[in-house]
């Protein structure tokens, strides 16, 4: 395999080129080429001694075809070249990358020459952004490797716990990383405990570190899952994350395993191997938290569905209690109540009372008077007396003597009884002849 230097091309030594005689008798005897001819010749000399060549440059004059081939001039300090890419195996395949100018690449290709110009030019079968295509063979080379292994297989993963207590942060501890996850957990998760382990997450050392952190999570049982990842960068800072013996680590962790590297669009071999790929730091935080926010959630609102019951449920009954109280008396009061209502009927029964002794008393007046008006004394007060006879002096014999016929009866020598208005005397009969 042959490099150019400063894009210049060996050429032919001068007398090994056809030359023209130089005696003027000689002119019309001169051999000489074509244009076409010694192109064609320069071609021929020139292509077979460059067939394969890795040159790297800078982009410019960059001016992409219509029909999907790329020409543009790769340079350096002191020279460039004209070059044409027309896909790889001569396919229109679309870069896996965007040429621009100012991009540094390495292309692998031959030099040839444009007959109808007259011109030579590089013709690239590949473009590489300049050390991005090296480790992006080298990712692809250890991906497959691993899922051959079957270190990818959904099936070999552990499920991430819903309810995590504590979280082991593989991470550096002054990165804006672990200060997002840190803070995500205080603000839906404050009861799962952090454990941060340092570790380098950039450059040569870093998957020792890396490695190290985990081994020690799991056998000290340090937590319920591991987060291992850092914040975004380029691929070179992410490159760490690709090491082989990492990706074996995270496989054989007993612990569950979550990936959190770079951005969203960042992918590296920990992504594929952990039994979870977040796009970011705090898009792990969000996940293993998740649970916990929303159980919390559920939680409060229930409870406030509890609290506004109960409040609905003590008004209801409130109102329900008002309502009885204003009907029922308690029994003090009842018994005043009652204790005055005696009262008025005892007023009543005594009014009631003395009205009808008063009419009773009036009654009896009346009749008193009816009587007295009637009574015989009143007669014996005009002069009237009552006879009767006293048999035997006895009161309970006394008979009253009521005509004359019955006073002839009686015999002689009876005891009479006269009763006046103001006394009694007391008589014998004599003959009534």
């Amino acid at each position: 395999m042959i490099s150019l230097e400063n894009g210049r091309m060996p050429f032919m030594p001068i007398h090994d080129l056809p030359l023209f005689s130089q005696s003027a008798g000689e002119q019309s005897q001169r051999k000489h080429l074509t244009v076409t001819e010694l192109t064609q010749q320069i071609k021929g000399a020139l292509e077979p001694q460059f067939k394969e060549v890795w040159l790297k440059g800078e982009v410019s004059n960059f001016r992409p075809n219509s029909t999907g081939h790329l020409y543009f001039s790769l340079k350096d300090s002191g020279s460039s070249i004209s070059v044409a890419f027309f896909g790889a195996g001569g396919s229109k395949k679309r870069l896996p990358f965007d040429l621009r100018d100012g991009m540094e690449i390495l292309c692998r290709g031959k030099v040839a020459v444009y007959v109808p110009r007259g011109q030579y030019q590089f013709v690239a079968e590949t473009l590489e952004p300049l050390g991005a295509g090296a480790l992006q063979l080298a990712f692809e080379q250890l991906k497959q490797k691993l899922a051959l292994e079957g270190l990818f297989e959904q099936s070999r993963k552990r499920p991430i716990p819903s309810f995590p207590k504590r979280v082991v942060l593989i991470t550096s501890p002054t990165g804006a990383a672990v200060r997002d996850m840190i803070h995500i957990f205080g603000r839906r998760a404050p009861q799962v405990k952090i454990l941060v382990i340092p570790a380098v997450v950039q450059g040569d050392d870093a998957p020792r570190h890396l490695i190290r952190a985990i081994e020690a999570a799991n056998r000290h049982s340090l937590g319920d899952v591991l987060v291992v990842g850092r914040g975004g960068g380029s691929i070179e800072d992410l490159w760490c994350f690709n090491d082989e013996s990492l990706a074996r680590a995270m496989s054989r962790s007993s612990i569950p395993v979550i990936s959190a590297v770079g951005h969203e669009i960042d992918f590296t071999i920990a992504d594929f191997v952990a039994d979870l790929r977040a796009a970011t730091p705090s898009a792990a935080a969000e996940i293993l938290s998740s649970a916990w926010f929303e159980s919390t959630r559920r939680v409060r609102e229930l409870l406030d569905r509890l609290r506004l019951s109960m409040l609905r449920d003590l008004q209801g009954r409130r109102r329900i209690l008002e309502q009885v109280t204003a009907r029922v008396v308690s029994p003090r009061d009842r018994l005043r109540e009652q204790m005055q209502r005696c009262d008025e009927l005892f007023l009543r029964l005594e009014r009631a009372m003395e009205t009808r002794l008063e009419r009773r008393h009036s009654a009896l007046a009346q009749s008193m008077a009816k009587l007295d008006a009637l009574s015989p004394l009143r007669v014996l007060e005009r002069g009237f007396s009552l006879v009767m006879q006293n048999a035997a002096g006895k009161d309970q014999h006394r008979r009253l003597v009521r005509s004359a016929r019955e006073f002839r009866e009686l015999g002689p020598d009876q005891s009479l009884l006269i009763r006046f208005h103001d006394g009694e005397a007391m008589v014998r009969s004599a003959s009534l002849e």
